[in-house]
């Protein structure tokens, strides 16, 4: 029987609608600043405005030739979000959409809880646990990206799988494995749950191996097929030798940091649900043995296949230790109250530590003040405004990063340094990217060769920020 008081739905659709709120609007204010890059919000932008144009996922890569997204990650989900090229404000809708969907998976998490907890205080405790969870919210406002979609998706992925929905959990896998090329092995696992668990005798060694086939599909034949025969690129961030330097280089203390800072918000409780908790490690192994730093943080999208199996291997986690608990524990386990208090206080305080949310910076010593700056629209965010209003639509431009975003939504979009047949280029002095790299020194004899040439005329200089018009063929 299902204790508790009041209406817990109606909380935990508050809590999801307060929560789409504040990241959507973080979201779009991190864009309003300049914060948002060409890598990653451009890419999507030009790959949506392509799609609605009838060019599906067609975007400009870094050496400047025109592509199909799918030579770099297989996310065709991408093509659902179509219609909001028709807004007028493709980067803010994408942004918004992500916040109000990612927020969605507080109603799978509250539903595990309450099946699995039998307490409503708990179950809401749950959805409370899965917004503030540090990583769920950097990977919401770190740009928008397909993958992150995948967060909420698997989230109900796991809900459909306990409640032997399996209709319903082939539409929402179906759509999972849409987010990215490697989701499909978060997937497999699942599916080994479902066996295991008896959820799903059949079913659950079907979607293990489909999921596998896709992996497979996604990386063998498709990526090579637009990516002129070639395999992903982002197989160069791995360069691991031997088993034994494999594990060493997970012992290191940036991983192993990155390991307790998604383990430590939820009281290693994963741990106690251990093959639930395995959906996550494809995806753990993918980031920490790759040298490229972003994916062994918690502030990138990378984290996003991560979130829901831990998010799902707490709630049985706690659940199996209400049931067994050691005796110093069973008093204070059978307090639904105190135990709920704990579990969300925990995760809340370690997002002060470790997240996104700007006034958390105010707090001295304790208070995460990572990439706070980037909610404020500073004058050096206007002056690179007033810059990008100078640009007509429709010609091809060539754009420092950080200014990707704002001017994608167009056939062709360079990304400086490379400039081709860019009519217009717009760069920033004082955020030196060049591609997604910032390089200061290289991007100032990079700007004095571009301020060199006779075909260029330098039309706006402001704080840093110049623009450049092509005057000559």
């Amino acid at each position: 029987m299902i204790r508790g008081a009041g209406r817990p739905e109606g909380a935990v659709l508050a809590m999801a609608a307060v929560w789409a709120a504040v990241f959507g609007f973080l979201s779009v204010q991190r864009h309003r600043a300049f914060w948002t890059g060409r890598f990653d919000v451009g890419n999507m932008v030009q790959a949506v405005w392509s799609s609605a144009q009838g060019r599906p996922l067609e975007t400009t890569d870094t050496l400047g030739r025109q592509f199909t997204r799918l030579g770099a990650h297989v996310d065709p989900i991408l093509v659902l979000f179509t219609p909001l090229a028709w807004t007028g404000h493709l980067p803010e809708a994408l942004l918004v959409s992500q916040a109000v969907i990612v927020a969605t998976g507080a109603i799978p998490a509250f539903l595990l809880g309450r099946r699995w907890l039998d307490d409503d205080r708990l179950a809401v405790a749950a959805a409370a646990v899965y917004l503030l969870y540090p990583p769920l919210m950097w990977t919401t406002v770190a740009e928008f990206h397909p993958v992150t979609l995948a967060a909420p998706l698997l989230l109900w992925c796991i809900w459909a799988a306990e409640e032997r929905r399996h209709v319903t959990l082939t539409v929402l896998a179906a759509l999972t494995l849409l987010t990215k090329e490697e989701v499909g092995l978060a997937l497999a696992v699942l599916g080994v749950w479902m066996y295991v668990r008896g959820t799903g005798r059949r079913y659950g060694p079907v979607l293990a191996a489909v999921s596998v086939a896709w992996v497979a599909f996604a990386m063998r034949v498709v990526i090579p097929h637009f990516n002129e025969g070639r395999g992903t690129e982002f197989s160069s961030r791995y360069d691991v030798g031997s088993p034994w330097e494999a594990v060493q280089w997970i012992a290191g203390y940036d991983r192993i940091s990155y390991l307790g800072a998604l383990l430590i918000p939820l009281l290693f409780l994963p741990l106690l649900a251990p093959l639930l908790a395995a959906g996550a490690l494809p995806e753990v192994l993918i980031n920490v043995l790759a040298e490229y730093f972003p994916q062994y943080s918690i502030q990138f999208q990378y984290v996003a296949v991560i979130v829901p199996f831990l998010v799902a291997a707490s709630i049985l986690g706690l659940a199996t230790l209400r049931r067994r608990p050691p005796a110093f524990l069973a008093p204070a386990l059978r307090r639904a109250g105190a135990v709920a208090a704990v579990w969300v206080g925990t995760v809340a305080l370690s997002g002060v530590y470790l997240g996104p949310l700007p006034w958390w910076g105010a707090i001295p010593a304790v208070g995460s003040d990572a990439r706070t700056e980037q909610y404020r629209v500073s004058g050096h965010s206007r002056a690179m405004a007033r810059a990008v209003a100078l640009i007509p639509d429709d010609v091809p431009v060539s754009a420092g990063n950080l200014f990707g975003s704002h001017l994608s939504e167009r056939e062709r979009v360079y990304t400086f340094p490379v400039i081709a047949d860019a009519r217009w280029v717009i760069v920033d002095a004082r955020r030196p990217y060049l591609a997604d790299k910032l390089l200061p020194a290289a991007h100032a004899v990079r700007l004095a060769a571009l301020a060199a040439r006779p075909d260029m005329r330098r039309v706006f200089e402001e704080d840093g920020v110049s623009v450049f018009r092509r005057v000559g063929p």
